[in-house]
């Protein structure tokens, strides 16, 4: 194994470290036997542990430089495609309402960064706030920028709703998946349930009699994906497999980095959307980010998308 190759990766480096020292160590262990036949046997032994120890160091430094180069061949794949989930979590009519806010905040952000922005399905609360949402953005970096998204957003603010000037908190989960166009694996189609209804969104008349929203159940894990916006049933099944794919896809991927996670925490946490990554603060007109512990004011411009310096602090 090139020692050198490892010194200059900070992820390995203090593996070449031990090695160079197990090497003479070996040296030593060597010169002893060869000098003294007495303690040949016990030196045998010796030089067999230290053997055994390269070994699994080496095998080490390997596991860590393969990662590293699916890591890297990964974010050579990364996507100009993704869809952006928000779904309201705990607060009711207020939670949702920050739902659509988030989905608003990143669609202002992407008519910035001259994105496409395209709404796969839409499901509105009574107060006009999104249950959930799902929406595709094209363009440029779209993933490398929006990839630390994910996550548990929470809000504190007073609700319009609120008579005695009380601060509630609620929640809402962003997910964010990149499309690609190579897959690692296909979807058994005996696993997978499809249901037709009629969309009732925009479209025209054709949309509103003809049943082309679609949702597509994954019955191993229980995952259901909607498209609804599509003007026919074949292109919303297509968006919606494509969708479901990316679900599969990053699902099996999470299951990777938790394999790691003990060993190599990340500075920005783990992806996990169950993680709570960000605080926004009405009273005190303050967004804060819990992983990298860095704090922005102004929210009223950050929620009309001047998003800019938040995604910029992870890249």
């Amino acid at each position: 194994m090139d020692l050198d190759e490892l010194k200059k990766n900070h992820s390995t480096a203090y593996l070449a470290e031990m090695l160079e020292n197990l090497a003479r160590k070996e040296k030593e262990v060597r010169q002893m036997m060869e000098a003294d036949d007495e303690l040949h046997e016990l030196a045998a032994k010796e030089l067999m542990s230290l053997q055994e120890e390269r070994r699994a160091l080496e095998r080490q430094a390997q596991d860590i430089l393969e990662k590293e180069r699916e890591e890297e061949e990964s974010a050579n794949r990364q996507t100009n495609e993704i869809v952006l989930e928000v779904r309201a979590g705990a607060g009711g009519d207020e939670a949702s309402l920050f739902a659509w806010e988030l989905a608003h905040m990143y669609e202002k952000f992407a008519e910035k960064q001259k994105w496409e922005w395209k709404t796969n399905y839409e499901s509105k609360s009574e107060v006009g706030g999104y249950k959930e949402g799902s929406f595709e953005i094209k363009g440029k970096d779209v993933y490398k920028k929006m990839r630390y998204e994910t996550g548990v957003h929470r809000v504190q603010r007073v609700p319009a709703t609120e008579k005695n000037g009380r601060v509630h908190t609620s929640t809402a989960s962003v997910a964010v998946l990149p499309i690609r166009k190579k897959v690692k694996f296909e979807i058994n189609p005996a696993d997978i349930e499809m249901e037709y209804s009629r969309s009732g969104g925009k479209g025209g008349q054709n949309v509103n009699k003809v049943e082309t929203a679609v949702r597509l159940i994954h019955k191993p894990t229980g995952i259901d994906v909607r498209s609804t916006n599509e003007r026919s049933q074949q292109a919303n099944r297509e968006k919606a497999m494509m969708i479901l794919t990316a679900k599969l896809e990053q699902m099996r991927e999470e299951e990777e980095v938790k394999k790691y996670s003990g060993e190599r925490k990340e500075q920005i946490g783990t992806g996990d959307r169950s993680e709570k990554i960000r605080t926004y603060n009405f009273p005190q007109d303050r967004l804060t980010d819990h992983r990298i512990k860095m704090t922005w004011h102004n929210l009223p411009k950050i929620m009309e998308g001047d998003i800019g310096e938040i995604i910029e602090a992870f890249e």
